[in-house]
């Protein structure tokens, strides 16, 4: 039975070329051998499918084939589809490249520029630095561009010479099996081109190791994970290509009293007993100074106070974050003779007062 081209690659008889190409690419993805090695169906399947792509990505094949049907095809001189694997790769070229990485392709400008790699470079600096804004200067050691030989790895004067190996494409192409694998050129190291007089201060890889300082002006508002493009500081390019970028990451060194999240600074202030009763006036740190604040009486530990544009500036607007203070209420611990005494006539006066609406009180009446 005459297989239907049309159901082989499952599409409609209206099909676009763009439909049909697309429905063959999957069906020689699902039914590749390399996939299904010693599969004898998908094998079957695979040509099957080939067969229908070479008539059907064809125009005038397809119109033949639409108005007569496969008898048409063979009067007119058709073939039959390939005949064998390699067949299919050479004629497919172009969809298994895309699917593959072979056959098909253009060749590489062995000659074109090359930019230079990124580099990374991980700074820490204090918290009061990232807040505030700083200017750092960096050592960093890179490979940088020979301008000895312009990054071209050759000796002035002379010229590369096309590989032997691989005539200048840069791959050495192998049959294994059913395919034909691109490898690398050992000789050029994929490259199309050998360098026979090298450059004598690079040694012909373009690229000279050089240690540079580079200054960094550091924004305000920073915190640990910021990162910081500087463009052309990364390593040197090679045949006249740019160079690459340096990327700063920036750490932020923890603070012994301050803690930040975001824009907000948080700290927490001890009051001891009768501070916290009576209510004070203190100065308190900031990133950006002492600041004077009023604790309302009766403050209690855990009580937290909200001081409006003492935070970490933001990076976007410019405006400052707040600082968020903490009570925490402090019992001594070591009393003298008269602190004790005080205390012992403040805790009978405070008996006194709440022993019928006090804490205990009105548990144990509930309990009872």
């Amino acid at each position: 039975m005459e297989q239907d081209f049309y159901a082989t690659l499952e599409v409609d008889r209206s099909a676009s070329a763009a439909e049909i190409k697309k429905a063959y690419r999957k069906l020689a993805m699902k039914y590749h051998p390399d996939r299904n090695p010693g599969d004898k169906e998908a094998e079957d399947k695979f040509k099957a499918a080939a067969e229908a792509y070479e008539v059907l990505c064809d125009t005038e094949k397809r119109q033949i084939y639409d108005q007569y049907g496969a008898e048409g095809l063979r009067s007119s001189g058709f073939r039959g589809g390939p005949g064998n694997f390699e067949d299919i790769f050479s004629s497919f070229g172009d969809v298994f490249s895309d699917l593959f990485g072979f056959g098909g392709g253009g060749r590489r400008d062995h000659n074109a520029p090359m930019q230079g790699a990124d580099l990374r470079y991980d700074l820490t600096i204090s918290f009061m630095d990232a807040v505030h804004g700083c200017e750092q200067e960096v050592e960093i050691t890179k490979r940088d561009t020979c301008w000895t030989c312009e990054g071209s790895g050759v000796r002035p004067g002379y010229k590369p010479e096309t590989c032997g190996m691989c005539h200048g494409s840069g791959q050495i192409t192998r049959s294994q099996g059913f395919f034909r694998v691109a490898t690398p050129c050992p000789e050029c190291r994929g490259q199309g081109q050998v360098i026979k007089e090298p450059c004598t201060d690079c040694n012909g890889g373009g690229l000279v190791r050089k240690t540079k300082t580079v200054s960094l002006r550091i924004p305000g508002g920073v915190d640990t994970g910021a990162r910081m493009r500087l463009r052309g500081e990364g390593e040197g390019g090679r045949r006249g290509g740019p160079a690459g970028d340096l990327y700063v990451v920036i750490h932020v060194e923890p603070h012994d009293f301050f803690e930040r999240d975001g824009e907000r600074i948080f700290c927490e202030i001890p009051l001891s007993m009768t501070q916290a009763a009576l209510g004070c006036t203190l100065d308190i740190p900031t990133a950006h100074g002492n600041t004077s604040f009023t604790f309302p009486k009766g403050v209690q530990s855990g009580q937290s106070f909200t001081l409006s544009g003492q935070g970490a500036p933001s990076l976007r607007s410019k405006n400052n974050g707040d600082m968020i203070i903490s009570v925490k209420v402090v019992t001594p611990t070591k009393l003298t003779k008269k602190q004790v005494e005080l205390l012992e006539e403040f805790s009978a006066i405070e008996d006194a007062k709440e022993s019928d609406s006090g804490f205990f009180t009105r548990l144990f009446k509930k309990a009872e």
